[in-house]
């Protein structure tokens, strides 16, 4: 069984390349990638994966039966089409089945919503696309807030606008390990799943990441439009504006949902203990 791994390069899709290298061999996995030498690095077949350009597409299908999808980065109204020529693409080349990788979050009234309803829209595209399907939908990362503790040490706060609201986190290589058995067990086909791990407030996130770093960080709760002016004051304004949108999610429950994370992977998510822990044993 063959399986390709859309945008391969980025970081979801190298996570779950190497959860796949795990269980299969490595002449069955194919990495596709808009720019195929950023994936040389996998150790796998590369082929050209453009989103933008359903001809390549069809012909770097080919061969492949299994096929996973990794949401596009555009605006959300281009990416629709782009998901669009993916699995058009897959139906003409003969690929049996599609697993997309959505997303958690608030479908109406923020300014993340457009991409969630992009998402949702693609989710309805891979239902009806006549072939065999799983979806699942990630909570949101981890890593970032780990690759922001400078930042936070500087500032001695985590300051945003989800207040008490409780997010499902999750990691990279948690997903990849899901989507790695997602991809290989037809039990999962006609599913759609939440992945993450147990839900914690931004106040927990800051204790934990007192513990992982030997900091003191306390966390401050802001308006959401507060939150929205200094994330587009540092990082302009179509990402400080999703950004907002995001946790003006957290803040309403919109991340707080039912995670299917043990009957996707066989096992239970990470532990966030666990997870702190070893992250402070590395860092020590």
């Amino acid at each position: 069984m063959n399986i390709a791994i859309t945008a391969a390069s980025g970081q979801l899709g190298t996570a779950i390349v190497k959860a796949l290298l795990a269980i299969t061999p490595k002449e069955n996995v194919i990495a596709l990638a808009r720019t195929p030498d950023n994936a040389r690095h996998l150790g796998v077949e590369v082929r050209p994966g453009d989103y933008n350009d359903a001809q390549q597409l069809e012909q770097s299908l080919q061969s492949i039966d299994v096929l996973l999808l990794v949401s596009g980065m555009d605006a959300p109204d281009k990416r629709i089409g782009q998901h669009r020529n993916v699995i058009n693409a897959a139906k003409k080349a003969g690929v049996q089945k599609i697993v997309y990788t959505s997303v958690q979050g608030a479908e109406e009234n923020t300014a993340f919503s457009p991409v969630i309803q992009s998402n949702r829209q693609t989710e309805q595209d891979v239902r009806d696309s006549g072939l065999d399907w799983v979806i699942g939908r990630n909570g949101i990362y981890i890593e970032p807030d780990i690759e922001y503790i400078d930042s936070y040490k500087k500032l001695g706060v985590i300051a945003n606008c989800a207040n008490d609201g409780k997010c499902g986190y999750t990691t990279r290589d948690e997903l990849g390990y899901a989507y790695a058995k997602m991809l290989t067990q037809n039990k999962h086909n006609g599913q759609t799943y939440n992945l993450h791990g147990d839900p914690l407030t931004q106040y927990q996130l800051a204790d934990y990441l007192n513990l992982a770093f030997n900091t003191e960080l306390i966390y401050s709760p802001m308006t959401v439009e507060e939150y929205q002016q200094d994330r587009v004051a540092e990082l302009g304004d179509f990402i400080g504006t999703v950004i907002a949108g995001i946790y003006q999610g957290i803040l309403e429950g919109k991340a707080n949902n039912p995670s299917h994370f043990l009957q996707a992977a066989d096992r239970a998510h990470i532990g966030w203990d666990r997870y702190f822990s070893d992250l402070k044993s590395s860092h020590n």
